[in-house]
């Protein structure tokens, strides 16, 4: 075994570990799940049947990843962060048919206590505030926050918030705004 489980997560068979990760206290990873390389996934956290994380993905504690989640490599999903898999839940109708499919892609940021309501894309290196509740897709470097999130600016592969300029403060890698979209120059996601 080329990965660590605490002694008081299950991991049920069959799912797919990569080498390098680490699963801590009180988790469950669900038959059919697909974890890559050197994810970190913290305390309390549940993985259910069919999800798909890449590589370098951080779970923050108390966070319950549903069937139908995709997260591409180096997402950070922050604490208390939901997911929804269904629209219309009602406890006396199955609906497990009608699961959506979520995709977060490479290195998005989602924050503490955030909701992304199912069916949506989280663009690449996007940056989900605190609190958020995700209702449609968020674009490539997309910075949304509020209920519901809305585009309030844009931030760099880095993290730092794009200010009034299209080049990095922080790191000084530079990027084309133009119809509600961001693209670093010279990179391809």
């Amino acid at each position: 075994m080329n990965y660590f489980v605490h002694e008081s997560s299950y991991v049920d068979q069959p799912c797919t570990i990569g080498e390098g990760t680490k699963i801590w206290h009180f988790c469950h990873v669900m038959e059919n799940a697909v974890i890559g390389n050197q994810c970190n996934i913290g305390q309390n956290v549940v993985i259910l049947p069919g999800v798909k994380l890449g590589n370098n993905v951080k779970i923050q504690n108390n966070v319950s990843v549903y069937t139908g989640v995709e997260c591409e490599d180096d997402v950070f999903l922050g604490p208390s962060m939901v997911f929804t898999n269904v629209i219309n839940p009602r406890s006396h109708i199955n609906r497990w048919g009608e699961y959506q499919k979520t995709v977060v892609k490479k290195g998005a940021s989602i924050g503490a206590n955030a909701t992304v309501v199912c069916g949506v894309t989280i663009g690449s290196y996007a940056f989900i505030g605190a609190g958020a509740v995700v209702t449609k897709d968020v674009p490539d470097y997309g910075l949304v926050y509020g209920n519901p999130a809305k585009l309030m600016g844009w931030v760099c592969q880095c993290g730092e918030k794009l200010k009034h300029t299209c080049i990095c403060n922080e790191c000084g890698s530079e990027f084309m705004i133009e119809d509600n979209h961001c693209k670093e120059l010279g990179r391809d996601l």
